[in-house]
């Protein structure tokens, strides 16, 4: 599983950097970003997913 923020939706609410800070991190101005390629470990998978349902701009997602 890989994910990808899409930084034109983002608003920086950093919901997804609080749960899994593993797999999201904060760029310069403060949205967020993936760590590395946005591959996501197995144990992270769940969570994620999770992740990806609560962002409230719809900026996360699966490919």
């Amino acid at each position: 599983m890989r994910v990808i923020v899409d930084n034109t939706k983002c608003d920086g609410y950093g919901t997804c950097l609080d749960m899994c800070p593993s797999v999201f991190r904060s760029d310069d101005w403060g949205y967020a970003a993936v760590v590395g390629d946005g591959s996501v470990p197995e144990p992270d998978q769940t969570l994620v997913r999770r992740v990806i349902s609560l962002c409230a701009e719809n900026a996360i997602r699966e490919i």
